[in-house]
């Protein structure tokens, strides 16, 4: 009864539109697996932070949005035009995916805020294609995302306060 007029997504879903929908949140959740990997720790807490950093505590709920959100825009895309015809959309998205998932190990790994913040910007970059390529295919994909990039012009903020203010040990002659 409830699907007789304009149908919900969740009412027209087939078994493979079901697995297209688990696939993209996979993949969306995958990137987030350097998260589990690299962690903060004691570095991290030691760096000088503006005040206006979020507690520690938000980020986990935040990202899991995110990436939740980064899931359902991509799967609709494909949904609505398929992978043959959103070939550079989608591509656009993969590549977003590969470089959110790079700078955790970055920050975290390297211990490198001045690189993580040249990785950020391309982070925002592929954000904004993203939005522009979902935009003709699927508006509410591309709206899916702008949350996203908000996020990420903060994190962008922050990357750069903390690197500013913890400037990087001079590297000796030689070593690295």
């Amino acid at each position: 009864m409830i699907c007789r007029r304009r149908p919900p997504l969740w009412c027209s879903m087939d078994a493979f539109s079901l697995l297209m929908l688990i696939a993209f949140a996979g993949v969306s959740f995958g990137a987030a697996a350097t998260g589990i990997i690299f962690r903060p720790g004691k570095w991290y807490r030691q760096l000088d932070k503006p005040r206006w950093r979020p507690p520690d505590w938000l980020f986990a709920p935040v990202w899991t949005t995110l990436y939740a959100m980064i899931a359902l825009s991509g799967w609709l895309v494909w949904r609505e035009a398929g992978f043959a015809a959103a070939v550079l959309p989608l591509s656009v998205y993969a590549i977003q995916l590969i470089l959110n998932a790079a700078w955790t190990p970055i920050f975290f790994g390297l211990r490198r805020p001045d690189l993580a913040m040249i990785e950020i910007a391309m982070v925002w970059a592929s954000i904004f294609a993203m939005i522009v390529l979902f935009h003709p295919i699927s508006p509410v994909a591309a709206w899916l995302l702008v949350p996203y990039l908000a996020w990420v012009s903060f994190a962008s903020a922050l990357n750069f306060s903390i690197w500013r203010r913890n400037p990087a040990p001079h590297v000796a002659k030689g070593t690295l």
